[in-house]
């Protein structure tokens, strides 16, 4: 059974806290406190700070991708936007970075990665969408698995074909199309 709150036992503890605040204070002592306290505000920005751990936390710790990648060169798989690439880049296939070449069709699907752009220091989010429809390229083979995630996350792995809705299973190679910043 549930027991009833007595307000007395509550109001009664409250009482005794309170007086013995009040009889170990005063007014001016209150006072002098507060005015204490707000003299001294604003030096508190001055105090000394530990900013080697600060710059630590806001600089980003690069994986080995990351420290090799390159900005200029879309048929070397050290691009930057490779990152999560497991194929043939369509850029050395006749098509871009974000084309398929023509005779392809490019996949319902992605698979995606956040890659680091080493020239503005940003990450962005790529999605990687295969090209479908003719024989294997079998040129630029890229492996590049910078954050890529095991098969029970499939929207993330690169080692599954992915042409799913196209008229022909045949890959032949793979785009990395910028979806926008990562943040």
């Amino acid at each position: 059974m549930a027991q009833k709150f007595d307000g007395r036992l509550f109001e009664g503890w409250s009482e005794k806290l309170t007086r013995r605040l009040a009889s170990g204070t005063s007014r001016r002592g209150v006072l002098s406190r507060v005015g204490l306290a707000l003299a001294a505000a604003p030096a508190f920005p001055l105090l000394p700070i530990d900013r080697s751990r600060a710059h630590a936390a806001t600089t980003p710790r690069l994986t080995e991708f990351q420290k090799n990648a390159q900005v200029t060169d879309d048929t070397r798989c050290n691009y930057w936007r490779y990152c999560a690439i497991d194929g043939s880049l369509c850029s050395c296939c006749g098509g871009g970075v974000h084309s398929c070449p023509p005779g392809t069709q490019p996949s319902l699907t992605s698979w995606v990665g956040t890659c680091y752009n080493p020239a503005d220091k940003r990450s962005y989010l790529i999605a990687y969408r295969d090209c479908c429809g003719t024989s294997s390229c079998r040129q630029c083979h890229c492996d590049n698995t910078d954050g890529a995630l095991p098969t029970y996350r499939p929207q993330a792995n690169n080692e599954i074909i992915w042409c799913f809705g196209t008229s022909s299973m045949a890959y032949h190679c793979s785009t990395a199309a910028l979806v926008g910043v990562a943040e």
